[in-house]
């Protein structure tokens, strides 16, 4: 019998002898891998036929074939697995290089798959009847396996955009004649620097700031979406800090200890867009600063009977469109302002019903002048409330003047049943005042309807999407910068201008520097508006729309660094796994997109940054001791689509969200031939299509106009995949939405993420340096003062909840050195 056979299995070696767990792993394996190999194989050819990359049907077709082998326990469906994982590989470096966040979701996924299939290697081996040989195989494992757990820990790390290369300056000590002695305007001072020239909290010592003491107004802001935010920066002024609740309410607390000192019920109310995002004060006893400019028209002197209430006011603009002035000691109304201490701001305006025409900025203190704007609402018809601008007297409420930018002739009220131009360009955000030529700023939005622009008129064209240069006390034009043409994008100029010092051509200019939804930053001198850096008209494209009046040029502030406004590749779509990321592939092809201008039609279009921003209201920091200015942003792109529409169907409302604002769903465009339906350019697992970040903080010396650094900020603690938190702390950089806070001390201070945290950075190097736990979200602005009782510095912000999350509250939270 000797020499019959060839062979001698050892017990269970043949295939005969598998084991039902081994044949059940394998088939298990098998099934997985041959069903995303279906899911490459179907996407990568839809994405091949839309022009896109080949990696995925190829990737698809040799995983079906890995699948169906290992489902056979042949080792050959290990090997062509390891093909795919080495291909994965070496595709993922051509095409994204070492960037950490698109190159961990090409890798995670395959390395985990990888991982499994090497360990799973031996049992193929003893189903051909083969020694299983663990120790290779445990090798690779080993090293596919620790990559893997490498690169999931690397998701812990933040990862900045622009890492910080130079040398940390040295901090430079408050000069105690310039220290602050108050924040008494909505940016700290009327140029917006949100800069407070305090040091007692520094870099050195953040560490150390604990919690002083919490109030809780008693105004939650529920929302979901269309409802009441909390987006309030407070002011302080001596013992006292203010603030203003998402239905106007007032309320005044004790600078060190939080204690109530009064409360004005304001209970404001409107269906949507229900917010506060500051106040104003005003002194009448302090004494008038006059301009020193050459040329500047003198501010109106005022004057307060001695012993009357309202020596001290905070003036407020309400949701329901009023300005209200109360005493800045006891909270009453102020009786010698307007009618009882409230002035109708849609006096004048025609039909303004709710929602049409609120006020959700601070108005601004113009020596003794306060002017407002007034937001007006995106997209909803043709005819809608003009975007009138207007100038009041401090102390009586009197209107002093008024720009209509459908009328400039027009410079008071209305004749008796005419109105001001119905649909004109609007000043929704907060403004800044130069005391110096008595001019105030006005970031300018677009007129109604924002995506639709045959209706406009040639001054509709002129002052839409500019910044606009007033006299404070005329109320006269004095210059305005255009910033979008024929703006078909809703990229309103969104944030108050930071006032700065620009060195150009070895001389000093007074300037002014501002971001935009299109990520932009654009350098202006004061008094001309001319760009002190360099701004190109770039050419553009047009759309599909009959008798648009496209502009095919745009300005582009290529002088300044481009915050979040690269353009997209397919390379940059992005997802939680390969499967997301490939349907974002599929969407991102399937659209018209050309760039930062892509002008919506009846196709669908992608915008990117979409109208959300880039930069919103949050506004700049600027910290003029290292001339260095603090930006922070949001990258979430929207698709957009434009429907003709019936006679019968025009007017009727939509499904968007935030009901008449720049909604997401279908929207109306009553009076146009077009609905309009756009969203956010989301994955299926509900995160932005292109790679992370999504919300970063930027620091950019004007000096140089260079990025000094560049971080994200934020989590996925408190979000996640279909709204579901997540809990970990993956510093991502999430879409950002509130301003920051830059001082003396070397820091920077920010909370307005999706996640529950106020966070400090190292002002020099991006690094963060400090966070506390805040009880819910927010969308509030930092601010900082040193209380004159006792010395100490503190460190307050708002918290009501993040814009995407259900959890809300009522919090205003100081902190100080403990």
């Amino acid at each position: 019998m000797s020499g019959t056979h060839k062979h001698v299995s050892t017990p269970g070696s043949g295939p005969a002898r598998t084991g039902i767990a081994t044949r059940a792993w394998l088939w298990l394996l098998g099934g997985v891998i041959v069903a995303a190999g279906l899911f490459f194989t179907l996407g990568g050819a839809k994405l091949v036929s839309l022009g896109g990359s080949f990696y995925f049907l190829i990737a698809g077709l040799v995983l079906l074939a890995s699948g169906v082998l290992l489902i056979r326990r042949k080792r050959a469906g290990a090997l062509l697995f390891g093909a795919v994982f080495l291909g994965t590989v070496l595709w993922s470096l051509w095409e994204v290089g070492l960037t950490f966040w698109p190159l961990i979701s090409r890798l995670l996924a395959i390395g985990v798959g990888g991982t499994v299939v090497a360990l799973s290697y031996p049992l193929l081996r003893r189903a051909e009847g083969l020694a299983p040989n663990w120790k290779p195989a445990l090798a690779v494992a080993a090293v596919v396996g620790f990559g893997s757990a490498a690169g999931f820990a690397g998701m812990f790390v933040p990862h900045p955009t622009v890492p910080f290369t130079g040398t940390e300056s040295a901090l430079v000590p408050v000069d105690p004649a310039h220290a602050q002695q108050n924040w008494q305007a909505y940016g700290n001072t009327p140029g917006g620097s949100r800069f407070v020239a305090l040091d007692q909290i520094t870099r050195n010592n953040v560490q150390d700031l604990k919690v002083a003491w919490t109030y809780r107004t008693g105004d939650v802001a529920i929302s979901d979406g269309n409802g009441a935010e909390d987006q309030d920066t407070p002011l302080q002024v001596g013992d006292t800090v203010y603030i203003c609740t998402p239905h106007n309410n007032v309320i005044a607390l004790d600078a060190d200890t939080g204690r109530e000192k009064w409360k004005a019920r304001i209970d404001a109310r409107a269906s949507v867009w229900n917010r506060c995002r500051g106040l104003a004060y005003f002194d009448a006893k302090a004494p008038v600063q006059q301009p020193t400019m050459p040329g500047s028209t003198p501010v109106t002197a005022v004057t307060v009977p001695e012993g009357a209430p309202c020596q001290r006011r905070i003036l407020m603009n309400t949701i329901n469109a009023e300005l209200i002035a109360l005493d800045a000691d006891t909270g009453k109304f102020c009786t010698d302002f307007g009618n009882g201490g409230r002035v109708d701001l849609k006096a004048g305006l025609g039909n303004a019903p709710d929602p049409q025409y609120q006020l959700t900025s601070a108005p601004t203190l113009a020596g003794t002048t306060v002017v407002v704007g007034g937001r007006v609402a995106d997209n909803v018809q043709t005819d809608m409330p003009g975007g009138v601008m207007r100038g009041f007297d401090a102390v009586t409420g009197k209107l002093r003047w008024a720009f209509d930018p459908g009328n400039p002739a027009l410079t008071g009220m209305p004749a008796p049943g005419q109105t001001y131009t119905r649909s004109t360009p609007n000043v929704w955000s907060a403004m800044s005042y130069d005391p110096a030529s008595n001019t105030v700023f006005m970031p300018v939005g677009s007129s109604s309807v924002d995506l639709y622009g045959v209706p406009r008129t040639s001054l509709d064209h002129k002052y839409g999407a500019s910044m606009l240069a007033l006299d404070a006390t005329t109320g006269k034009e004095k210059w305005h910068f255009q910033t979008v043409h024929n703006d078909l994008w809703d990229f309103d100029v969104p944030m108050q201008p930071t006032f700065l010092d620009y060195r150009k051509d070895g001389k000093t200019v007074p300037a002014l520097v501002f971001g935009t939804k299109a990520g932009q930053l654009y350098v202006l001198d004061r008094q001309t508006g001319k760009p002190l850096t360099e701004v190109a008209n770039v050419k553009v494209k047009a759309a599909n729309i009959p008798n648009e009046p496209y502009a095919l040029t745009q300005p582009k502030s290529v002088g300044m660094p481009q915050i979040g406004a690269g353009t997209l590749t397919e390379a940059d779509m992005w997802g939680a796994t390969p499967f997301d990321q490939l349907l974002c592939r599929i969407a991102f092809k399937g659209m018209r997109y050309e760039g930062l201008y892509t002008a919506p039609g009846t196709d669908k279009s992608l915008s990117f940054p979409g109208s959300l921003g880039g930069m919103n209201w949050g506004g700049l920091s600027i910290d003029p001791t290292t001339n260095t200015i603090f930006a922070n942003d949001m990258r979430l792109g929207l698709w957009v689509q434009m429907f003709p529409q019936t006679k019968a169907q025009q007017g009727k409302s939509g499904a968007a969200g935030e009901a008449i604002n720049t909604g997401m769903g279908s929207v109306p465009l009553k009076g146009t031939p077009y609905s309009v339906v756009k969203d956010r350019f989301l994955s299926a697992l509900g995160i932005p299509c292109q790679a992370p970040p999504f919300g970063t903080l930027t620091a950019i010396d004007m000096k140089t106009r260079q990025i000094k650094w560049q971080v994200p900020v934020g989590t996925v603690r408190d979000t996640g995949p279909m709204g579901v938190k997540m809990g970990l702390p993956i510093p991502i950089g999430m879409p950002t939405l509130g301003g920051t806070l830059a001082t003396q001390g070397g820091l920077v201070f920010i909370a307005g993420t999706q996640d529950y945290y106020l966070r400090a950075f190292n002002a020099a190097n991006g690094k963060e340096v400090w966070k506390a736990r805040l009880p819910v979200g927010s969308q509030g602005g930092p601010m900082s003062y040193k209380s004159p009782k006792t010395g100490k510095q503190y460190v307050v912000i708002t918290a009501g909840g993040a814009r995407q999350s259900p959890d809300r509250g009522d919090y205003v939270i100081a902190y100080a050195l403990k």
